[in-house]
């Protein structure tokens, strides 16, 4: 066990989240973190690392490509050992959960 300390475990988050910047929506050309779809970075001790997430839609096929692409892009995260990805559904995904650089890449206002 690596015992980080609350400083080195947010500092770690801050990575993973910037990694996850790297996972593009396929449709919408935008990543899941300005798409707002990422609710919570889980990590431990361990390396164990849990990513609870939604999507635009319950019927979204694209659950496999991020989840794919989330693996992907957190090997590159030396102190991720384990990736769980939990696609959530509540609270339910909105355009209000996108940051303003989506809305402008989208065109929405």
């Amino acid at each position: 066990m690596a015992n980080y300390t609350a400083v080195e475990v947010e500092k770690i988050k801050d990575r993973i989240l910037s990694a996850l910047e790297g996972v593009i929506d396929p449709e919408l050309g935008v990543d899941i973190i300005n798409l707002g779809l990422v609710y919570a970075i889980e990590f431990d001790d361990t390396g164990r690392t849990e990513i609870q997430m939604t999507l635009t839609t319950m019927g979204c096929p694209l659950a496999d490509i991020l989840t794919d692409q989330i693996h992907d892009v957190l090997k590159e995260v030396p102190e991720v050992t384990d990736i769980d990805v939990k696609l959530v559904w509540y609270p339910a995904w909105s355009v209000d959960k996108m940051s303003r650089y989506a809305r402008i890449a989208l065109g929405i206002r």
